[in-house]
């Protein structure tokens, strides 16, 4: 173990010196590909619910994910090749629905492409809520399939309309997005609270109670402190990376990847290239800021679209690549150890990709890079599935303790 240790850190430190042009391309070998299909991959976040719905018009007849989407990065083919065995999808609406106190329907209306694709496509997918869920399905070749919740703005302020989630099946909730909200935080908005308030606090409680993952994703690190003194189970990052790789808000500070090791959790590696990618991570460090600038100078979704896509030509970033993601993960097992981390991709939820995960059926890469880089398959496979279920696990025995007594 000293050995491995030292070899990453080694390693980590000379890739680090390495600019993303001279990276070679990472080559899958059969040993990889064999190691890769031993385990599979659950995924902490994908975005395919939502861009269904601004692409499709949330019909599966106008993308029918089992023929290929080429223009999404997620379909089932691929999701196939990559070895998807469990996934996390979003429930994601825009924050903004909450001036129109819009959130919470819109939410029920993402839920229920969800349940529609599950119901579309039963030889692939299954609803799962607990752990031992996701490893009976993934065991019956499906691909288990379990809701997220982005963003506390969904919820209204309201505890009742989170336990209506947790019936729907939703299993987890991001207490942010980018928007501070009344009661939590963000990580890309003005601080108000210092954290979480009173109310929001007793939101991670009751989340406890119902054994909903708390995701820390999105949220101000004072947030993230807070929560995780708070809760009782270990919280995830659905998709976040390391602040020591790439200085965005949206990262993980060091002190909180130390914290998030003595609470059990899990931080899941997001690929979007503006937050793993250092010099792209200081080039979008405000663009959630520049998002809010542009909704309001465009209030119509098609020229706020239009004006984002301009903004992104006249403001390119790097692309990065899969090792630029082993390097974030390599920082968080440096930090927190091999068992507090995961992947959370966020596939059609962003819009550049690092070199060689270009969409689902691209894991294997990782398993490769990983395998380069000295780990053991036993520590692949606690990154690509098993990390996460034990977290899972986990939150289920504290909500059967917390609940009422008969």
């Amino acid at each position: 173990m000293v050995r491995l240790w030292f070899s990453m850190t080694v390693l980590f430190l000379v890739v680090s010196n390495v600019t993303a042009a001279e990276r070679p391309l990472v080559v899958v070998t059969e040993a990889a590909r064999n190691v890769h299909a031993a385990g599979f991959v659950f995924d902490g976040h994908n975005d395919l619910p939502w861009e269904l719905r601004e692409s499709a018009g949330g019909s599966f007849d106008k993308a029918d994910i089992a023929l290929g989407v080429p223009k999404f990065h997620t379909d089932i083919p691929r999701l196939r090749a990559g070895n998807v065995g469990a996934q996390f999808w979003a429930a994601y609406v825009p924050v903004e629905t909450s001036k129109e106190s819009r959130s919470f329907t819109m939410t029920l209306e993402q839920i229920e492409i969800i349940r529609t694709m599950v119901r579309r496509y039963p030889e692939v997918f299954e609803f799962a809520k607990t752990a031992d869920d996701v490893r009976r399905i993934q065991k019956a070749g499906k691909i288990a399939s379990l809701i997220g919740v982005e963003g506390g703005h969904s919820i209204e302020d309201s505890l009742d309309k989170l336990r209506h989630l947790r019936e729907l099946g939703v299993g987890y909730m991001t207490l942010t997005h980018s928007d501070t909200l009344s009661w939590a935080d963000s990580a890309t908005d003005e601080a108000k609270h210092n954290g979480l308030t009173k109310f929001g606090k007793e939101v991670v409680l009751e989340m406890n109670r119902l054994g909903m993952l708390v995701d820390l994703s999105h949220v101000s690190p004072d947030t993230m402190r807070d929560a995780l003194e708070t809760t009782h189970a270990p919280i995830i990052f659905s998709h976040s990376s390391a602040r020591a790789i790439a200085d965005h808000p949206r990262n993980v500070p060091d002190d909180v990847l130390a914290l998030t090791k003595q609470n059990g959790g899990v931080v899941m590696v997001n690929f979007y290239s503006g937050f793993i990618h250092p010099e792209s991570a200081k080039r979008r460090a405000n663009m959630f800021q520049v998002n809010r600038d542009l909704h309001a100078k465009f209030p119509k979704e098609a020229d706020y679209q239009k004006a984002r896509k301009r903004f992104d030509a006249e403001n390119p970033i790097e692309t990065g690549t899969v090792q630029d993601v082993v390097d974030h993960i390599d920082h968080i097992v440096k930090v927190a150890g091999i068992d507090h981390v995961g992947l959370g991709s966020d596939f059609d939820g962003i819009t550049k990709t690092p070199r060689q995960l270009d969409d689902v059926s691209m894991y294997p890469f990782i398993t490769q890079e990983m395998l380069t880089r000295g780990y053991k398959p036993e520590h692949i496979h606690q990154l690509m599935s098993g990390n996460i279920l034990r977290v899972m696990q986990r939150a289920e025995e504290v909500a059967r303790k917390l609940a009422p007594k008969k």
